[in-house]
């Protein structure tokens, strides 16, 4: 199934990545203003400069937030701020005056459609407020101002949709057949009233009965259910993930092995890099344990790991608190 613009009456076809996918967060990667780590802080997030400088680097998608302000312009912003396009132009302007970022204007998808390197695919979060119940008909307009935009000047760009809204998803899907579509959880690492949301099972079941093509799920939950990644993939559906753990190469390349198809992470230079150049070396291991070890070389370092015996799932959930 093709990632842009080749219409699918199929709906519930599969849908497969050609290979190991890396996701640029917001683009170049989250802003931490408090991380002792520059490269944190340095770009601003949801920016053209964010994504033309992800662009540059071995990776698939810059990931993004689309919200549609009042006025029916969608916008790429994180947090809860919907503003008329008037409004919108006064306060990111004096946002990018006060941020001390290595500046650029916060932006329009239009402008991303236009703006951004035509090779880099678009991972398109419809971002929704978590605390605002949303009727059907608004749902169905603001996706529509977003499709439009879509429609218009997507070309060839490869682009999925995604949404931690399960209804936003199941419109997104019935609304265009063109791309996929992926539901976006944290897998239970935070409960919500809306119990669609607290589970990597009724993610499946979102997806199944939505036809949906896939799941962006919270890392920590898949490292704390690696038998999970069967019942995805038993339901033929994609998965991907996202959060802080995805920074640690040795935790993206074990993903990798136990089935995960791409990952999305802020750490966009130290990640891509490690996975383009990852050498494995395969060993037989002893008659008391069947697994195999791979040897992960990054440079002049190397880690062994076990990843298919006890010890490597181990290693897994010991990465991941008990508590959310």
């Amino acid at each position: 199934m093709a990632l842009s613009g080749v219409e699918d009456d199929k709906k519930h076809e599969a849908f497969v990545f050609p290979k190991f996918v890396v996701m640029g967060h917001r683009g170049f990667g989250m802003n931490m203003l408090q991380s002792p780590d520059e490269k944190m802080k340095s770009i601003k997030e949801n920016s053209i400069l964010s994504f033309n400088v992800a662009a540059d680097f071995p990776i698939e998608f810059v990931e993004f937030d689309v919200q549609v302000t009042r006025d029916g312009c969608p916008v790429i912003f994180h947090d809860n701020f919907i503003f008329t396009q008037e409004q919108k132009d006064k306060r990111w302007k004096n946002l990018s005056v006060e941020s001390g970022y290595k500046d650029d204007p916060l932006c329009t998808l239009k402008d991303a459609f236009v703006k951004v390197k035509r090779s880099q695919g678009f991972n398109i979060e419809l971002k929704f407020d978590d605390n605002i119940v949303y009727g059907e008909e608004e749902l169905c307009q603001t996706l529509e101002n977003i499709l439009k935009v879509v429609d218009e000047h997507a070309e060839n760009r490869p682009i999925i949709f995604s949404s931690f809204h399960p209804d936003a998803a199941r419109l997104i899907r019935n609304m265009q057949m063109s791309y996929p579509v992926f539901f976006l959880t944290n897998g239970g690492c935070e409960i919500y009233a809306d119990v669609r949301k607290n589970s990597l099972d009724e993610a499946i079941k979102i997806c199944k009965e939505g036809g949906l093509q896939g799941i962006v799920s919270e890392a920590k939950a898949i490292l704390r259910t690696p038998s999970a990644i069967t019942r995805v993939k038993d339901s033929k559906l994609s998965l991907i993930s996202y959060g802080q753990l995805n920074n640690v190469v040795e935790v993206v390349y074990l993903q990798n092995l136990l089935g995960v198809e791409g990952v999305i992470v802020d750490m966009v230079l130290e990640i891509s890099e490690a996975i383009a150049n990852i050498e494995v070396r395969n060993e037989e291991d002893d008659e008391e344990d069947n697994g195999r070890k791979c040897q992960i070389m990054f440079g002049e370092e190397s880690k062994k790991v076990s990843i298919s015996s006890n010890g490597g799932i181990a290693f897994l959930t010991n990465l991941v608190p008990k508590t959310t």
